[in-house]
């Protein structure tokens, strides 16, 4: 069976997590506990030496440790419902949208949280090497955030997805900003009303509460 190294509590293992619920994929899940330091444990360091979340071990043992590998790797593997697009456009939206809401939307927040938690001192970039945080940075990431909320509510004004007609891995990626930015008390202004439904209706799905 495909195992999966997971964190209930971080963003990154999350869109993966909201891939495997949305084609109902049997996994084998294993919690690692980045609160703790479960991801410097030895036994995890062997599985994915970077010691960050998520990971996904094939049945053939290969270990995929970045979100775009497992999307990619799963939609090889199980194919319906496809979130990576159907036709060359659509899956060419897909990816622009994943890229933005990467850059634009989960850098911003990252950038904040690991610039002013205090659990995170010496640790503003994940992985084993201690780096200082940088106050500055997440003073940018909060601007950066809030004009993501609103590039986002300007493309679901014409769309009832992030990337056209169809839910994809771009509404996973985005979905992900938008409820992980109120960890740093980031919140799209009210009068987002695209916005807003889109987040509903991205709640209502098989991948809404996982």
């Amino acid at each position: 069976m495909v195992k999966f190294y997971d964190c209930a509590t971080a963003p990154s293992p999350r869109r993966a997590r909201m891939v495997i619920a949305e084609k109902r994929i049997d996994v084998e899940t294993i919690e690692i506990d980045l609160r703790s330091g479960g991801q410097f444990a030895p036994e995890f360091q062997a599985v994915n030496p970077n010691c960050t979340v998520p990971v996904l071990v094939t049945e053939e043992g290969e270990a995929i440790c970045e979100n775009a590998g497992i999307v990619r790797y799963l939609e090889a593997e199980f194919p319906d419902p496809p979130l990576l697009g159907r036709s060359s456009i659509e899956q060419a939206r897909v990816a622009e949208w994943v890229w933005r809401a990467e850059f634009e939307g989960l850098m911003s927040v990252m950038e904040v949280l690991r610039n002013t938690s205090k659990a995170m001192k010496d640790r503003a970039l994940p992985g084993p090497a201690p780096v200082a945080q940088i106050p500055a940075l997440a003073e940018r990431g909060m601007a950066r955030g809030t004009r993501f909320f609103e590039s986002l509510d300007k493309q679901l004004r014409d769309n009832p997805w992030v990337a056209g007609d169809g839910f994809s891995f771009a509404d996973i990626t985005a979905f992900v900003f938008v409820e992980f930015a109120a960890w740093v008390k980031l919140a799209p202004a009210e009068n987002l009303d695209a916005l807003a439904k889109w987040r509903d209706a991205c709640k209502a799905r098989p991948s809404g509460s996982v």
